[in-house]
């Protein structure tokens, strides 16, 4: 039976080993983060030393997401049968074996395979993860740790990129893959000597065939309302970041020597914020913390997508509060989520649960795509204020998931 705290606004301190663990999972999550991103802004570098097409670079970067998707399905009906930290382990050896090939390449086609070997095993490791932290920490205390774990997504942008483009500028495009190998390496070892076994739930394991586990975790209805919640809130989230770096530069006349203090602000004002919004959503109920987002998401949005050219610190300034709405919705909305299968599903579901996040990603970046368009490679993009409509709309349909999500964890926390 799992932990519960007899007052909800009491948030529960952690124990020295917790904070161990939430300091490997966000180091870990970190690394996982900065390969997938750093991709991007070795574009120019990858498609000059390897002769690459755009279309060829396209490839390279949906490889990763395509075979993290699919992983995610696959590995769902095996994701109970083992110690979580074992099964952590094994996928994250791939992910280093994955990121070493991907600095080793010196063609196209290495490159590309490598991706998709990265992408296999990178792709389920953050499902793992949230499983480890549902397992191992009460509901009162998910906020804060997925606030923690979330900085990765920033510390990324502000710390890992400029450092893999300057040890690229100095060593060569291969320099950032080998530095992630490294730090991964030395995560990888500390979770193998310092982390506890994680197997709770293998006593609580009654399907027997892997893919009948899978099934019960897919046709469960209670789970499928987790599903679309986080289908919902991924698709909001992928619309408009794919075309965010061309919006700023062509219709907000954003220089390119600009662009990487709006991103390096930015970041370091989500290090600061996640943090505060995991705090808070341990002490305030965690459906009002996302309504709170939303509407200011939906507001920003509005705002950000009808824009004309205005100084760079108003585009700072409109960015962080973005920001703001944006991870008070995704770390309220995935801590409840996170909180919907019981401890003998929990690996299935995350594993589902993220292969979906990849998948209606992949969707949402292709819907953008028709909405958007721009006559040449220097013209304004059109129709981004009708795809921040389209945001909108959805980021008020995701409301009505994750509220009936919040009301089934409730009843679950209630029960016991």
């Amino acid at each position: 039976m799992e932990q519960t705290l007899p007052n909800p606004n009491i948030a529960a301190p952690f124990s020295g080993y917790q904070k161990l663990v939430i300091a490997l999972l966000a180091l870990l999550q970190f690394t996982i983060v900065l390969d997938f991103m750093v991709l991007a802004p070795l574009g120019d570098f990858l498609m000059k030393s390897l002769s690459i097409t755009p279309k060829g670079f396209g490839l390279v970067v949906s490889a990763y997401a395509f075979s993290a998707g699919a992983s995610g399905i696959l590995a769902a009906g095996f994701a109970d049968k083992f110690d979580r930290k074992q099964l952590l382990l094994f996928f994250y050896t791939g992910f280093i074996i994955g990121t070493l090939c991907c600095a080793m390449s010196t063609t196209y086609e290495m490159l590309l395979g490598a991706r998709i070997v990265t992408g296999l095993f990178g792709g389920v490791i953050g499902a793992i993860s949230m499983t480890i932290v549902t397992d191992l920490f009460a509901i009162h205390q998910r906020g804060r740790v997925m606030g923690f774990v979330q900085m990765a997504f920033a510390a990324s942008q502000v710390l890992g990129i400029p450092v893999g483009l300057y040890l690229a500028n100095i060593w060569g495009w291969h320099a950032a893959f080998f530095m992630i190998v490294g730090l991964a390496i030395l995560i990888g070892l500390t979770i193998l000597f310092r982390v506890k076994p994680i197997d709770q739930h293998l006593a609580l394991q009654s399907d027997k065939n892997a893919f009948l586990h899978l099934w019960h975790a897919i046709s469960n209805r209670s789970y499928q309302t987790g599903f679309l919640a986080t289908a919902f809130l991924s698709v909001g989230g992928f619309m408009l970041m794919p075309f965010g770096s061309a919006y700023l530069i062509n219709n907000i006349k954003i220089t390119q020597a600009e662009l990487p203090v709006v991103f390096m602000l930015t970041g370091v004002a989500s290090i600061i914020i996640m943090p505060l919004i995991g705090k808070l959503s341990d002490k305030v109920d965690k459906f009002m913390i996302f309504s709170a987002g939303s509407v200011l998401a939906v507001v920003l949005i509005l705002i950000y997508t009808n824009l004309s050219p205005v100084p760079l610190w108003e585009v700072v300034v409109l960015n962080m509060i973005l920001f703001m709405g944006i991870m008070s919705r995704m770390i309220p909305a995935t801590t409840l989520t996170m909180s919907v299968p019981d401890m003998k599903d929990r690996g299935a579901f995350m594993s589902v649960n993220s292969s979906l996040q990849q998948v209606a990603g992949g969707i949402a970046a292709l819907c953008a795509g028709l909405i958007v368009t721009q006559e040449t490679k220097s013209s304004p993009l059109q129709h981004y204020d009708t795809l921040g409509l389209v945001v909108s709309v959805l980021v008020l349909i995701c409301g009505i998931f994750v509220y009936r999500v919040s009301v089934m964890v409730k009843k679950k926390e209630q029960q016991g």
